[in-house]
């Protein structure tokens, strides 16, 4: 059941979902998320990298950015994570749709402080983007740790919502002469291009399972 009125579905009720087993699913497969917050009464929406870290969400930034600064301040915030599956396209164009997975997190997030924190979530994140990197890659010195802001978000408030399957037409417009279905959607790995050194693509790169 939904635990908040704000994570009650109200349109198309029957797309929600509130079991962590979906949000996490959802949350595992994605690469950005947008992050929507008030301040000094203007509305912000970002997209950061994100990393799911069992009960919380990981983001990270410069510790510059004003954006991350004012995360860190506890203000109330939206994080939304969608997915898109395929194009619906139906006989009208009112019928018409997407097929899509998609999750809201309402919450607060703070900063990671305590230094060997940081780094674990730093690993997660890393691990979360690419898997295998992190065991290759220099880890961070402690300036960088410095200069690098990680902001945490606990999921507590949360909820999904799916779309699947075929267009949904009118009865009226069935018989109409023209082609509706789904047109299937998928994130797809390009080539990968190699920078000055040229000691051959990982493995990791080349098999992830992902893309």
């Amino acid at each position: 059941m939904p635990n908040s009125a704000r994570t009650k579905l109200r349109r198309l009720p029957d797309q929600g979902r509130y079991d962590r087993t979906t949000i996490d699913a959802i949350l595992d497969a994605g690469l950005i998320c947008h992050v929507g917050f008030v301040e000094d009464g203007l509305p912000v929406v970002i997209p950061m990298l994100y990393a799911r870290d069992a009960d919380r969400i990981i983001m990270h930034g410069s510790s510059a950015s004003r954006l991350t600064q004012a995360l860190s301040t506890g203000l109330d915030a939206c994080l939304n994570v969608t997915l898109v599956d395929g194009l619906v396209l139906a006989r009208s164009a009112f019928n018409s749709s997407m097929n899509y997975r998609s999750v809201v997190i309402f919450g607060r997030a703070t900063a990671i402080k305590d230094p060997a924190d940081k780094t674990r979530a730093l690993r997660l994140f890393s691990e979360h983007i690419m898997p295998g990197r992190w065991e290759e890659i220099r880890p961070p010195k402690d300036i960088e740790l410095t200069a690098t802001f990680v902001l945490q978000m606990p999921i507590e408030e949360a909820s999904a919502k799916v779309r699947t399957g075929p267009p949904k037409d009118n009865a009226e417009d069935l018989d109409l002469p023209m082609w509706a279905g789904v047109v299937p959607l998928k994130l797809r790995r390009g080539e990968p291009v190699t920078d000055t050194l040229d000691i051959g693509i990982p493995r990791y790169v080349l098999d992830d399972p992902r893309f």
